[in-house]
C-alpha cells in the first residue's frame, strides 16, 4: 500500500522542514525564501563562474525525479492508482493552502513544487481516463 503514496510527497515535506526552521525564531517573512537560496555548496564552472546550489535548488531537483517517477507510477492501470490520484488531490489541496494562507510558502520555489503536484494530479487522471476509454473501445464488437 506503500505505493499509492505520492512521492511529490518527499519534496512538499522537505520544504515544511525548512520553513519550520527558518520561521521557528521570529517569523520574519523573507526568513524561508532567504534560507532556500543561501548556496549550500559551490560547483566550479570551466567557464570560471561559480554555480551556487542552494536548498531551493536542491528542493526542485528532488522534486522533478519525484515528478518524473509518478508520470511512470500513472500509466499502471492497477487499482493502487486510484488511491495514489486521490491523494495526489490531496496533496495539491494542502500544498495550494499552504502557498496561499501560510507564511513561508509564498515563494517561487514553493509555487513550483506545487505546479508539479498539479501536474502530477492532471497527468494521473488524464492517462487514466485514455486508459479507460481504450479498455472500453477495445470491448466493443464492430
Amino acid at each position: 500500500m506503500l505505493v499509492a503514496v505520492p512521492l511529490l510527497l518527499i519534496p512538499v515535506v522537505l520544504y515544511n522542514v525548512v520553513v519550520l526552521f527558518s520561521l521557528g525564531d521570529g517569523a520574519r517573512v523573507g526568513a524561508a525564501d532567504a534560507m532556500l537560496r543561501d548556496p549550500v555548496f559551490s560547483i566550479p564552472m570551466t567557464s570560471g563562474a561559480s554555480w551556487d546550489v542552494g536548498t531551493g535548488d536542491l528542493i526542485l531537483f528532488v522534486s522533478l525525479i519525484c515528478l518524473f517517477f509518478e508520470l511512470l507510477k500513472s500509466t499502471s492501470s492497477q487499482k493502487v492508482a486510484i488511491v495514489n490520484h486521490a491523494l495526489s488531490m490531496v496533496l495539491f489541496v494542502v500544498c495550494l493552502v499552504q502557498f496561499l494562507l501560510l507564511r513561508g510558502f509564498a515563494t517561487s520555489t514553493f509555487f513550483l513544487v506545487t505546479v508539479m503536484v498539479m501536474l502530477d494530479v492532471l497527468a494521473g487522471f488524464i492517462v487514466t481516463i485514455i486508459a479507460a476509454r481504450r479498455d472500453l473501445d477495445l470491448s466493443q464488437p464492430q
